[in-house]
């Protein structure tokens, strides 16, 4: 029986992660810690409170005296608990810097003391910066080019540096956009069909050709419990859904679906620093035998169908 020690289980990725893991390992058992800021929602994990094997902490990952006696009790850790998006870290990067940086160095001291076997720290595509051609590779250099993902990168080589300095069990992931139920309504798709189902228009940041390489976050759930059980310690490991897409292609797809045209279109000015592509090469991965299932076409009409079939989720979001 594993007992792992989830950080930011009730955001968007460790909801579906925590949901997923429960279903697929019974006899294991989770404790999420959460701070519940703005983006943390009870509401994810409604289904699962009285789940036997679910436990739910409200604290920060900051504060190490909770951490330590959470962690005492955990065999290992996934890191999901990030302050994730762009535009946020753009106006204000204390929280980011805060929470993404120190936040994991405290997990990795208690990870340390109370010897942990797996600590799986999710990252993203963003910290290898942007490029017009090609994929890059667990090996390239990182360009992060945002606060968020310049916090993300000094994350990624802290813990790399435990493994390396104190031979910490570190396993950095880092992943392409992801989408799915119960994102929070300020990124691109989630934000894109609440705003058409209320009747406003999307706003798309300058022509619309940035591109994103996009993953269903179920697949990016089963890649990180793939890597919690076969990924090599001190290992870096590129997830990626192989659905690259230009943010107006994105656009027109959930149009389509609401049975909407371009005059719902707003463009509006580029913001600062934005990359122009993403795109990971996850050869490494798949040769161990992970890939994902989910088609994008497929799973955008599922997650489409979520955002309309609940309402009562995401409308007391966008209120607040």
């Amino acid at each position: 029986m594993t007992r792992l020690l989830v950080t930011g289980g009730c955001g968007f990725i460790g909801s579906n992660f925590i949901r997923h893991y429960l279903a697929e390992h019974r006899g294991d058992s989770i404790v999420n810690i959460d701070k519940l800021t703005y983006a943390g929602n009870p509401d994810n994990l409604r289904d699962m409170e009285n789940h036997p094997g679910y436990t739910f902490v409200r604290g920060d990952i900051c504060d190490r005296r909770l951490v330590d006696q959470i962690m005492k009790q955990a065999d290992a850790v996934v890191h999901f608990a990030a302050e994730s998006h762009v535009d946020r870290s753009i106006g204000d990067s204390s929280v980011f810097v805060r929470t993404n940086v120190l936040g994991t160095n405290t997990l990795l001291n208690a990870a340390l003391d109370h010897k942990i076997k797996k600590f799986v720290h999710v990252s993203t595509d963003e910290v290898y910066g942007s490029t017009v051609n090609g994929s890059f590779t667990e090996t390239d250099n990182l360009h992060p080019s945002s606060p968020y993902s310049a916090s993300k990168a000094g994350s990624d080589l802290l813990a790399l540096s435990y493994h390396t300095t104190h031979r910490l069990p570190v396993i950095v992931t880092r992943c392409t956009n992801n989408y799915g139920p119960y994102q929070y309504p300020e990124k691109l798709i989630p934000l894109f069909a609440t705003n058409l189902m209320q009747g406003l228009k999307v706003p798309v940041y300058g022509s619309g050709m940035n591109v994103r390489d996009w993953i269903y976050v179920l697949d990016h759930c089963k890649a990180i419990d793939f890597v919690l059980r076969n990924g090599a310690d001190g290992e870096v490991y590129n997830i990626g859904g192989g659905a690259e897409r230009t943010n107006l292609e994105i656009t027109r797809l959930i149009l389509g679906a609401l049975g909407l045209g371009e005059h719902m279109i707003k463009y509006v000015s580029d913001r600062p620093g934005h990359d122009f592509r993403y795109s990971l090469d996850c050869s490494k991965l798949k040769s161990m035998g992970w890939k994902p299932e989910y088609g994008f076409e497929q799973a955008m009409e599922i997650t489409v169908k979520w955002y309309r079939d609940n309402r009562w989720w995401w409308e007391k979001l966008k209120r607040q």
